[in-house]
């Protein structure tokens, strides 16, 4: 397993196009962007190749999901809007070249059942994982817990396997939070259990206040063993707020980490 650092919530303190160095030089070996599309492609492939590290993961536009709305992927009027931002990522993607994109469930809407928005997903996952299929770019789709994000549709490792189940395609597996399933309170190495081999894709932030390893309780050292013991050898990012604006100054668990 490899460490890569989330940029939209670590190193801050420079521009997005300055970040990428900043995270190389810090020792990560990837990065990933929520939503790098204020950056012409081409310039983030520049980036990235000047650094020498991966783009490890991106998102699929999501409307006016960071707004606090529902989002596009679980509302059945907002299909064509789905659509268009399907193909702005692959547009995108065939570009910058990440190892996966993440598909938010976003919010249930206002007067839609949740079986509803369960099958709209699905079906908007499914095509989405088609799709990136031919770039040779991995669908992840994640569960948030509902205490920071009322509302959100997915939740819980039983949630992910049982979309998983309605989605049924080989190019669309589970993006596990680890920070968002402590934030429950769930028992994280059962939920790693149950996804096993449907992991594509890992983050961490420690908990209670989602800031770096050892600001909080959540022994890794389990979950990480439990990642292994299911045969996840993907990527850890790390996708937590630092304390402060340096995030230089949050990085003393990184050395320990790579060499574990």
């Amino acid at each position: 397993m490899k460490i890569a650092a989330n940029l939209s919530m670590l190193f801050n303190e420079w521009p997005l196009a300055e970040r990428i160095m900043a995270a190389r030089v810090a020792g990560f070996e990837g990065v990933e962007i929520q939503f790098p599309y204020e950056l012409p492609a081409i310039r983030l492939k520049e980036l990235l190749e000047r650094a020498g590290v991966p783009l490890v993961l991106i998102n699929l536009p999501a409307g006016d999901f960071m707004q606090g709305g529902a989002g596009l992927a679980a509302v059945p009027a907002r299909q064509q809007a789905f659509d268009a931002a399907l193909q702005e990522a692959l547009t995108y993607a065939a570009m910058v070249r990440p190892m996966c994109i993440n598909v938010l469930p976003g919010r249930l809407a206002e007067g839609i059942g949740r079986e509803q928005a369960l099958d709209t997903l699905a079906g908007n996952l499914r095509k989405s994982a088609e799709a990136f299929a031919l770039l040779g770019v991995r669908v992840v789709c994640e569960a948030i817990n509902p205490l920071d994000m009322p509302g959100f549709l997915i939740n819980t490792p039983e949630h992910l396997q049982d979309l998983l189940t309605r989605v049924d395609h080989p190019n669309c597996q589970a993006q596990l939070d680890l920070y968002h399933m402590a934030r429950q309170a769930l028992d994280v190495v059962a939920g790693i259990r149950l996804l096993g081999s449907r992991i594509g894709h890992v983050q961490f932030a420690d908990c209670p206040g989602r800031g770096a390893p050892g600001t909080g309780s959540v022994a890794f050292e389990p979950l990480i063993d439990a990642l292994r013991a299911v045969g996840y050898d993907g990527w850890l990012s790390a996708e937590y707020r630092p304390e402060g604006t340096d995030t230089g100054a949050s990085l003393g668990w990184l050395e320990t980490w790579r060499k574990h």
